[in-house]
């Protein structure tokens, strides 16, 4: 079944704010931006790359899905990764996520990647709970000591703006849609 997604339902970054909102708006309007870019597309045109990368939709948001759980679940909170990422040779796989995704269904990669957002966001709310933005991450980096709530929020903006811009490359070599 190919799902879309209502551009009219997505979120809109708020215009006024305090720092947590705006954040959290921000980050829910690139995550469902990302949604809009891969919605209406089959298995097989989620695995279409764009010449010369071989970079995909589907790629990315199995990518995506992993940063999500990676930085928020893992790095932030301690907690483990959920599977399909648990029993991966990283090493022996670096691309594991991005070459993997061609074998999986719309409907698989949406599931993990909507699950993995619904993690992160627990680990959001637990974190701000903890100590606000300034919730220093388990993990640490290890030059620069742990991450803060802040820090990691606004990598992972980042991180979807660079993605989204990457998507919308991909998205009209398959179709023709543009836009935002």
């Amino acid at each position: 079944m190919t799902q879309t997604f209502d551009k009219a339902t997505r979120t809109e970054a708020p215009f006024r704010a305090d720092e947590v909102t705006a954040l959290r708006g921000f980050l829910d309007y690139q995550r469902d931006t990302f949604r809009w870019k891969c919605s209406g597309l089959t298995q097989q045109q989620l695995a279409r790359p764009h010449a010369p990368s071989t970079m995909t939709l589907g790629g990315m948001m199995k990518h995506l899905a992993l940063n999500e759980v990676g930085w928020f679940g893992n790095t932030l909170a301690g907690e483990a990764y959920p599977p399909p990422f648990t029993d991966i040779d990283w090493d022996a796989d670096p691309d594991w996520e991005w070459r993997t995704a061609a074998d999986d269904s719309p409907d698989e990669l949406r599931a993990l990647y909507d699950e993995c957002v619904r993690r992160a966001d627990a680990a959001i709310d637990q974190g701000l709970a903890r100590g606000g933005l300034d919730a220093e991450s388990v993990e640490s980096s290890s030059q620069d000591g742990a991450f803060s709530l802040r820090w990691i929020l606004l990598h992972m903006l980042e991180e979807y703006a660079r993605h989204n811009g990457q998507a919308d490359l991909i998205r009209e070599s398959i179709d023709g849609m543009t836009g935002e």
